[in-house]
């Protein structure tokens, strides 16, 4: 219960302050390169003018996940289509949770944890016949780093879900 009424208020808190959150987070990304597949943390510059297509909990982690996509992957997602097209950008935010000061029963997010994406690119990326690319770019103290593994993981952990064109997330309804 305590999971779900998580994903339900931060959906609606997500669909009501995104633009300001779009106009408050207006950063520079920093340069930071994947090592192996070298994609840039300032390929997705702007993810904040991404919409939300979903909300995850990872109870393995404890973390709050908002799940974006550009307005490529949006359309697709949104139409849901079996495959995704090129330049589709699939962002994952991770967030460290507390429970809120104001209302003790809820937890909201708290600390940066994580930023992730995928892209997909037919031409430069073919590991596996997925033609997606991985990146996860990690939060140690106040600056991020690039996740020192490569995508070997990434690949394998969403090969699982090849069916679905390697991806978990689905678009998620707030009002149907």
């Amino acid at each position: 219960m305590k999971i779900a009424l998580l994903i339900l208020t931060s959906l609606l808190v997500s669909s009501i302050v995104a633009d300001d959150v779009s106009k408050r987070d207006r950063v520079e990304l920093p340069e930071l390169k994947m090592p192996v597949n070298g994609l840039m943390f300032k390929m997705i510059e702007g993810y904040q003018d991404y919409k939300i297509v979903a909300t995850h909990f990872r109870t393995d982690k404890d973390e709050l996940r908002y799940v974006l996509a550009n307005q490529i992957g949006y359309d697709a997602l949104k139409e849901r289509r079996k495959t995704m097209p090129e330049g589709s950008k699939i962002v994952k935010i991770g967030w460290s949770v507390r429970e809120m000061p104001r209302f003790p029963t809820a937890l909201e997010a708290d600390k940066l944890q994580r930023v992730e994406y995928m892209v997909k690119d037919s031409k430069q990326f073919d590991a596996d016949g997925d033609n997606w690319g991985y990146a996860r770019f990690i939060k140690k103290g106040d600056r991020f780093v690039s996740w020192d593994k490569g995508t070997d993981g990434c690949i394998s952990c969403h090969s699982i879900v090849k069916d679905n064109d390697y991806l978990f997330t689905q678009i998620q309804d707030t009002f149907n």
